[in-house]
């Protein structure tokens, strides 16, 4: 390919055509395939060089620390979750269509922030653009907006995503003039997307950190109204352990064998 065609197709985004044309044109002449079955599979290539760029690019756009999938999963180590129905719900997709609530309830280590990882990413790879979040990032965020007065503009990012996932809910007590702002993030997406919260308390707790019992009713109204709850309170921790104890006894017993 010479330089003004490479140039013209790179400015019409066929990359896959302006990086392979020598290889195109061999496969062409050595197959001799129809001029519809050329084209057709010329304009697949494309299409599929551009879906996945942009399925990548809606990945690095969520803010995923861990980008985890669902084959990845250790479903042995927690036999109380109940394969089946997470499975049901992760390739129907219904949690997406029906804009559920998604509550995983569990310590730390236990799973429930890979879990939750893996149905946001299950969305993205769907076309659905969506964004995984700190909990205590978000209060900071929150809290930002209300001293520079972009509060509605906050809200309007996060009501904006199809697919939100906020991590380690409850972790921090909020402060009452972010709750109500907290309180309006859930509120507008509630029946409008699909939310999914990591936490290790449960919905009981709730006020002990929200600090408010009529916010905490609200918003509990809202989120039980359709949700799905995965709870892996009694699960095994997934984190190998690795301990090395640096006793004094050890420490003098290198120090005689060094005299």
């Amino acid at each position: 390919m010479n330089e003004e065609l490479k140039k013209q197709a790179q400015s019409l985004g066929w990359k896959h055509l302006a990086q392979n044309w020598d290889e195109i044109c061999a496969a062409a002449l050595k197959q001799k395939p129809s001029y519809t079955a050329f084209l057709t599979n010329l304009l697949a290539q494309e299409y599929g060089l551009q879906q996945e760029n942009n399925r990548r690019a809606r990945i690095k756009k969520a803010g995923i620390p861990d980008v985890l999938v669902m084959q990845t999963f250790p479903f042995d180590q927690q036999p109380k979750l109940k394969k089946k129905l997470v499975l049901e719900l992760y390739d129907s997709s219904r949690y997406l269509s029906e804009r559920q609530e998604l509550i995983f309830i569990g310590p730390t280590g236990c799973g429930k922030t890979g879990l939750a990882t893996a149905f946001l990413v299950h969305a993205i790879n769907q076309g659905y653009r969506g964004y995984f979040i700190d909990f205590r990032k978000l209060l900071e965020l929150l809290l930002r907006s209300k001293g520079d007065h972009t509060e509605s503009k906050v809200i309007k990012r996060f009501q904006s995503y199809p697919i939100l996932l906020i991590d380690e809910w409850g972790y921090d007590p909020v402060e009452k003039e972010v709750a109500g702002l907290l309180f309006e993030v859930l509120k507008t997406r509630h029946r409008k997307f699909t939310t999914m919260l990591t936490t290790q308390i449960g919905f009981d707790e709730w006020n002990t950190f929200l600090q408010n019992s009529h916010l905490t009713s609200a918003l509990l109204d809202r989120i039980t109204e359709n949700c799905t709850v995965f709870n892996l309170k009694n699960g095994n921790s997934l984190r190998k352990k690795q301990i090395v104890y640096a006793t004094q006894p050890q420490a003098l017993l290198r120090t005689n064998k060094a005299e």
